[in-house]
């Protein structure tokens, strides 16, 4: 008879750390390079330019300069509030069951997206050629007097700016769900009554950033009101070169007042559209202070040693 022995159970080993090795990204690295080189190119051949930099920041804030700015905005926002009232009524009328009504808005919208802004300004301008005489009944007067350059660019740029809002608002009513306006209309709500109360309000999360990026691009689309003579900026940078010989220096200048429109508004847009992001996300997307301080902690907790024990 043999005595078993109860052996110790053997100590367990800890399995051995896993060494993970970074995939070394080469291409990125050429990319990177690449592209620092074009851009110090561009910069060395700007600098040997004949360009005079030191006049620019002196034309940026010249009363000639700041009246075209002016009516920059000025043309941009009564444009767009045309664009925006017009949109919304064409795409009513595209959405409607009668034929004649959606019919006719189709035929605009594929109009006016299919011709160039610049050849409807020009159109509007020169609209005395046909009609030299504007009668209305109740109104008469020559045609030159009433077509000015300001009237000339509101309607080439918001007769077309309708155009797109149209799809636009369209697209944001089509993405609310039928169900929503079945069970207004079990309510005893009328058409009209739906669409202010249940489906307008939902459907601006869908409609307001496309708009907001249709106004940003409406203050750089606004630069071809300088064909039909309108005071605005590009037209006004131009007066400017005429009499100072410095074309280049005047439209660094413009590009600066239109990079400073664009910015602004562009932060404007981004509060917009997160404002109307509630109840749609669990979280809200950060704000640019937000980013800014988790990019700055993020940095310094990079560049902070690690203590070891």
């Amino acid at each position: 008879m043999t005595d078993t022995v109860d052996k110790a159970p053997a100590p367990s080993v800890p399995p051995e750390q896993i060494k993970a090795i970074p995939v070394r990204h080469y291409g990125r690295w050429v990319a990177g390079a690449a592209v620092i080189a074009i851009v110090v190119l561009i910069v060395i051949a700007f600098s040997n330019a004949n360009i005079n930099y030191d006049i620019i920041p002196d034309y940026v804030t010249d009363a000639t300069i700041l009246s075209g700015a002016w009516h920059t905005l000025y043309i941009s926002v009564l444009a767009m509030l045309l664009g925006l009232v017009l949109g919304v009524i064409l795409a009513v009328m595209r959405m409607s069951s009668n034929p004649v009504t959606s019919t006719v808005a189709w035929f605009y919208v594929w109009f006016f997206r299919g011709t160039p802004v610049l050849v409807q300004l020009l159109l509007w301008y020169n609209l005395s050629l046909v009609f030299p005489v504007l009668n209305l009944g109740f109104y008469k007067d020559e045609m030159n007097q009433v077509m000015t350059p300001f009237l000339a660019a509101l309607l080439g740029l918001g007769l077309n700016e309708a155009a797109y809002m149209s799809e636009i608002v369209r697209a944001g009513i089509q993405s609310v769900d039928v169900g929503q306006t079945e069970a207004s209309h079990a309510l005893g709500m009328t058409q009209g009554k739906t669409l202010r109360r249940v489906i307008l309000p939902q459907a601006m999360r869908v409609i307001v950033p496309p708009t907001g990026n249709e106004f940003i691009n409406m203050l750089k689309t606004s630069s071809l009101a300088y064909a039909v003579q309108f005071n605005e900026l590009i037209k006004r940078a131009q007066d400017v070169s005429s009499t100072s010989l410095a074309v280049v220096e005047m439209y660094f200048v413009a590009s600066i007042w239109y990079l400073l429109l664009t910015s602004v508004f562009s932060v404007g847009q981004y509060y917009l559209e997160r404002r109307y992001a509630r109840g749609s996300t669990h979280s809200l997307p950060p704000t640019p202070l937000q980013r800014l301080r988790k990019n700055l902690r993020a940095f310094t907790s990079f560049r902070r040693p690690e203590v070891t024990r």
